[in-house]
């Protein structure tokens, strides 16, 4: 018997070891690069939902403070727009200002919107319960909802016609702390 032997082209061989250890090492790198992508996305993705949610409560603080306004103006008969702008003294009964911030005790407020001042403790953080918001505790329980919002405002120029109200809100997410605040100019617009 005879054996043929023929001899192998180039092209129609196999690959090498060291050939399949690159191939094997590129795509490797190739999956991390995705990896990463996705992981950077999931991040963005948390990011732009806490602060949406954000934007959501400082919008609902300036809100708030303007049905409180047209709650004095138009249906308390003992109170007007000076005891709206009242709360916004740095003195004494409330004194929501930019140093003392206030918050409000339930949410949604029911009239007169109550403010609280912020504890030292709490900070004006806000509890979660069935998608309400609530400085104190809610009335299930709930948990912290990570978000802390603080109101204050102040009076615009000589009169007392104006106030510039603030409403911020913050949270904590990996390791910054982000913030957005939303101001309003609220008149005394009842023509007396």
């Amino acid at each position: 018997m005879r054996f043929f032997s023929k001899k192998l082209n180039k092209s129609s061989r196999g690959f090498t070891l060291v050939e399949t250890l690159v191939a094997i090492s590129i795509f490797t790198v190739s999956l991390l690069g995705i990896t990463s992508v996705l992981a950077g996305s999931l991040s963005h993705t948390s990011y732009v939902k806490q602060k949406m949610t954000a934007i959501y409560l400082a919008q609902e603080g300036i809100e708030y403070m303007r049905n409180m306004r047209d709650t004095h103006v138009l249906y308390d008969s003992d109170s007007d727009f000076s005891v709206f702008s009242s709360v916004f003294n740095p003195n004494p009964p409330i004194g929501c200002v930019q140093s003392s911030p206030c918050g409000f005790i339930s949410s949604p407020p029911p009239p007169p919107y109550l403010l609280a001042k912020c504890s030292q403790a709490s900070g004006c953080k806000l509890n979660v319960d069935n998608g309400n918001y609530y400085l104190a505790n809610p009335p299930d329980g709930g948990s912290d909802s990570g978000f802390t919002r603080k109101i204050w405002g102040r009076k615009v120029g000589s009169g007392q016609d104006e106030v510039k109200i603030f409403s911020k809100v913050l949270w904590k997410q990996g390791s910054g702390e982000y913030s957005v605040t939303f101001s309003e100019n609220l008149f005394d617009w009842i023509d007396k």
